[in-house]
């Protein structure tokens, strides 16, 4: 069964295994989570539980969220996500997560929102090659000829300059390599999407 955890990317750093292999691991402040909502097939139509991450203030919380929150007998959360094909009878509305969840060696697949770059041209964007460099050639950085284009209309997925990043990325196989129940914190082999102090969520790996 699926079990996850909602946290916050607090940055890279690196450890040393028994055999003095150095590993690169990114340090994630993973719960405590409080279960907000339960799912079921009868009244929703799937299974789910929906789960909250670090508490917000209550003036910055509509009403709706304020009430959501109370039937949990919490405070409403900034970072709210929902986990399916969980075992629901483990699952109580209010009850605690915490990042004993997981345990060293098992593998994890982080999901975050990547660094927004702004505005990118299609060789930073998409990775095309520039024209001659040469003064005559009056091509260097464009996007490349548009083919015919009839009645102005670009083609549905052409590669064009335009916003680069700010999109939700998913690391797959990432191995848990320690997990610090008091501090709250888990350790992730290698890098996962986002900036510092970005909100993730952490679930077992679907292919392993």
């Amino acid at each position: 069964m699926t079990k996850g955890i909602l946290g916050r990317k607090l940055g890279m750093t690196q450890v040393f295994t028994p055999e003095g292999v150095v590993l690169p691991v990114t340090v994630i402040q993973a719960g405590p989570c409080v279960v907000l909502q339960k799912k079921d097939v009868e009244n929703d139509g799937y299974e789910a539980i929906q789960i909250g991450f670090e508490d917000k203030k209550e003036v910055r919380a509509n009403k709706p969220e304020s009430g959501h929150a109370k039937k949990a007998n919490t405070a409403p959360k900034r970072y709210i996500k929902e986990f399916r094909g969980v075992q629901l009878a483990d699952y109580e509305v209010g009850q605690e997560i915490k990042v004993d969840l997981f345990s060293e060696g098992e593998f994890v697949d982080v999901t975050g929102t990547s660094k927004g770059k702004g505005f990118a041209g299609s060789i930073k964007r998409h990775g095309q090659h520039r024209g001659p460099m040469s003064h005559g050639s009056r091509y260097h950085r464009g996007p490349g000829s548009m083919g015919s284009i009839q009645a102005n209309r670009v083609p549905k997925g052409k590669k064009l300059p335009g916003h680069m990043g700010q999109e939700t990325v998913t690391l797959q196989n990432l191995q848990v390599v320690k997990v610090d129940a008091e501090r709250n914190v888990i350790l992730v082999k290698g890098s996962i999407p986002g900036p510092k102090n970005s909100f993730v969520s952490i679930k077992s790996s679907v292919k392993k």
